[in-house]
């Protein structure tokens, strides 16, 4: 087994190779405008650094957002083009869910991400067992209004957490999804898969014009 995991859904680009055992190889950069240069050397360093070629790959893992339109494209188009080309089974996974399994507690909490436009994505978890599970979410709130719908004391971990923590109660943490934790968590089925399928939450910044009112 090689399983191939990557997000490009916050400003952190992110790639990880498991071999069903541990994670074999890892890479992130952070930079919100160049997904589209940084995943595809992202996930060839991951493939040198574990001694493999693509062909070796089994299976891969996506992280589908949400996140804003252009950088969450980059990965879902990879993984969807990847998985096509080498003939394996491709899973999505939300982006708030991979942050959520980096965090071993406290019993509650929720994750908050960068949204641009004053807004942030988020969703609310509550912890059972050996894992976090998605209780409410994920959604895209004005920092304000989320504010409003958790507890007061509530802890938010995330960028969008840390970019309003005047108004969310910011708790130290992962600020972006991590891909050998995404691959961890997979492989030990302790995160919910989903299609891969992007989960924008709004539309994208930039439309298709219609077509021209006629000449008066």
């Amino acid at each position: 087994m090689l399983l191939l995991a990557f997000d490009t859904a916050t400003p952190a680009v992110t790639a990880a190779l498991h071999d069903g055992e541990r994670v074999v190889a890892a890479a992130t950069s952070v930079d919100a405008r160049r997904h589209g240069e940084l995943l595809a050397p992202a996930i060839a360093t991951v493939l040198r650094d574990a001694g493999a070629d693509r062909r070796d790959v089994t299976a891969i893992a996506v992280g589908v957002g949400p996140g804003p339109f252009t950088g969450l494209r980059v990965g879902l188009v990879t993984a969807r083009t990847l998985a096509a080309a080498l003939g394996v089974p491709v899973h999505g996974v939300c982006t708030l869910d991979a942050i959520a399994a980096a965090v071993s507690e406290p019993v509650e909490l929720a994750v908050a991400t960068d949204a641009r436009r004053k807004e942030v994505y988020w969703a609310r978890y509550r912890r059972h067992d050996a894992s976090y599970h998605r209780v409410q979410g994920p959604a895209v709130s004005r920092p304000e209004d989320l504010a409003r719908e958790l507890t007061a004391a509530l802890p938010v971990l995330g960028r969008g957490a840390l970019l309003y923590a005047d108004v969310l109660t910011h708790q130290p943490g992962p600020l972006d999804p991590d891909a050998a934790v995404l691959a961890e968590a997979v492989v030990r089925g302790e995160i919910e898969l989903l299609a891969a399928e992007p989960l924008y939450l709004r539309r994208p910044d930039v439309s298709v014009p219609g077509p021209r009112k006629p000449a008066l």
